[in-house]
């Protein structure tokens, strides 16, 4: 389990030896863990179309739904 004061710690990514940002590991985990949730629900949307299935919708109507414009 991690305390909330070791999620305040800042992370930092380096490139080259260069700093490119600093942020608290909080900000980095959900970051890190939305951009893959998102990427895979896109590829998901993808593969469904590509196989001709319905998107489901998730955050509103989908262009699969009936009076979408």
């Amino acid at each position: 389990k991690v305390s909330d004061a070791e999620l305040q710690v800042p992370w930092t990514l380096k490139a080259a030896g260069h700093e490119v940002s600093t942020q608290p590991r909080y900000m980095v985990y959900r970051t890190l863990m939305l951009n893959h949730l998102v990427h895979h629900r896109a590829q998901l949307g993808i593969y469904l179309r590509l196989t001709e299935q319905k998107v489901p919708q998730i955050y509103g109507p989908t262009a699969d739904e009936k009076g979408t414009p």
